[in-house]
């Protein structure tokens, strides 16, 4: 844990399509929630036009290992052999310094690590797609895998909805827009509530 106390934070999680970055960018955009999106570390290779410290922290595996073995790491897993991610105290410590609402956008056991690990402070939201069918489509119109990584990644969604348990509210976006709207009211319903004890 990085401190002793800590401030809000709302985790959002799905499996890899179902829609959760699109939705995290959308509440990102309401300047009265007071968000700021915790950025994570990762030892996977930038993609499309994402950049170091805004989009991750990309580090080797080497570096990785060095924050684990440091205890710079709340929760880090190996996702993917070779793929590590992972959250470090000194992103949430400067965003609660701040004032803010640290907004997670984390796969499915990162994001149950992090409920369990924040406690009843925390707010997540598992993003649900309405069909593994429908997951297929999104990551195909994608085109960022290729065939064997869509059905490594369908194989683990299918586990993956079975953690829904872990989550306090499941969001199935079968609408994007009716998706975000009940995110967006979800939200400000946990920003009026004050922080437990």
């Amino acid at each position: 844990m990085p401190s002793d106390t800590h401030g809000k934070a709302v985790i959002f999680s799905a499996p890899s399509g179902a829609g959760k970055t699109t939705i995290v960018r959308h509440l990102l955009g309401h300047p009265e929630l007071n968000l700021a999106f915790s950025i994570s570390a990762t030892t996977r290779s930038p993609r499309g036009t994402e950049q170091d410290g805004v989009d991750y922290h990309f580090l080797s595996i080497e570096a990785f290992q060095k924050r684990i073995d440091s205890g710079a790491f709340l929760e880090w897993e190996e996702v993917y052999p070779g793929k590590f991610y992972g959250t470090l105290n000194a992103e949430l410590e400067r965003l609660w310094a701040e004032g803010k609402t640290v907004l997670f956008d984390v796969d499915v056991v990162g994001g149950a690590n992090l409920r369990r690990l924040l406690g009843d402070t925390a707010f997540a939201v598992f993003i649900q797609p309405p069909s593994l069918e429908a997951l297929r489509e999104r990551l195909e119109s994608r085109g960022t895998d290729d065939p064997e990584r869509i059905e490594e990644r369908l194989a683990k969604a299918q586990w993956e909805l079975e953690q829904h348990v872990h989550f306090d509210q499941v969001l199935i976006n079968d609408d994007l827009e009716a998706t975000q709207a009940k995110a967006l009211e979800w939200l400000k319903a946990y920003n009026s509530n004050p922080m437990k004890a």
